[in-house]
C-alpha cells in the first residue's frame, strides 16, 4: 500500500467514514480534501437502480451546467459549406467536413464533441467505429446532430454536457473544477442530479437514485444523501 503524502495525511480524516453529508456540505468539502497541485476536476457518480441492458431502462441525457464545465471545450462541426460561417462565429475550434472525415480515419480525435447535420450523417456514420468508443459520435438525443449548429456549438459553449448510464448502472460526469467556489459547486451539481431524477425510465422498479458520491482528482468520495437534493 503506497504511503500517504503530508497533504494527503492532513485531509484523511475529514470525511468521516460511513458518513452521509448534504449536497451542500459536500459542496464545501470536497475543496477541502483536494490536495493536488493542478487544478482538479470535479466528479460525481450517480448509482441507479435500473438496468442498462434494458432499453426501456436506459438513461441518457444532455444539461446545462449553471456555471460551465471550468474547461475548454474543443468543438469539430462537421457541415455543409453553407454553414460554416454560422458555426465559425458561434466559437467552433474546427469547422469542415470531407477534409476532418479523412484526418478522422486517419485516426485524429483530438476534440471533445463532434456536432453534425442530418444531411451529413451519411458520410459521418460509418466513422462510428472510430468515434463510437471514445464518446465522441454525434446523436440527435444529445442534440450533437442537429440542423442548428450555430446553437449546438453555443450550448455545448456554455457548459451543455450529455451522459448516458454505464453498464454497471452508473453515471460518471464531470461536472467543474476544483476552483469554484462552493455554491458554484452545489448549483452545478443540483442541476446535474435534478436532471437524472427527471429522466426516470417508467420500467424502473424501486430506488432509483441508489448513491451519489462527489470527489475531485485523486480525492476521496463524499458520499451524498440523494434527499439532500431533492
Amino acid at each position: 500500500m503506497s504511503k500517504l503524502t503530508k497533504n494527503q495525511k492532513s485531509v484523511a480524516d475529514k470525511v468521516e467514514a460511513g458518513k452521509v453529508y448534504t449536497l451542500k456540505e459536500a459542496s464545501e468539502l470536497v475543496k477541502e480534501i483536494t490536495t493536488t497541485k493542478f487544478e482538479a476536476s470535479l466528479d460525481i457518480d450517480v448509482r441507479l437502480g435500473v438496468d442498462p441492458r434494458k432499453a426501456n431502462q436506459m438513461v441518457r441525457g444532455v444539461v446545462t451546467l449553471p456555471n460551465g464545465t471550468g474547461k475548454t471545450t474543443r468543438v469539430l462541426v462537421l457541415c455543409t459549406p453553407d454553414q460554416e460561417s454560422a458555426a465559425k462565429e458561434a466559437g467552433a475550434d474546427y469547422v469542415g467536413l470531407d477534409e476532418y472525415i479523412a484526418k478522422i480515419n486517419g485516426g485524429w480525435t483530438d476534440v471533445d464533441v463532434i456536432i453534425t447535420m442530418p444531411s451529413c450523417m451519411g458520410k459521418v456514420g460509418p466513422l462510428g467505429r472510430v468515434l463510437g468508443p471514445r464518446g465522441l459520435m454525434p446523436n440527435p438525443k444529445s442534440g450533437t446532430v442537429t440542423m442548428d449548429v450555430a446553437k449546438a456549438v453555443k450550448d455545448v459553449k456554455s457548459g451543455k454536457i450529455d451522459f448516458k448510464v454505464d453498464k454497471a448502472g452508473i453515471i460518471h460526469t464531470s461536472i467543474g473544477k476544483v476552483n469554484f467556489t462552493p455554491e458554484q459547486i452545489y448549483q452545478n451539481a443540483k442541476e446535474f442530479i435534478a436532471t437524472v431524477i427527471k429522466l426516470k425510465p417508467a420500467a424502473a422498479k424501486g430506488t432509483y437514485i441508489k448513491s451519489i458520491f462527489i470527489s475531485s482528482t485523486m480525492s476521496k468520495g463524499i458520499k451524498i444523501d440523494p434527499k439532500s437534493v431533492e
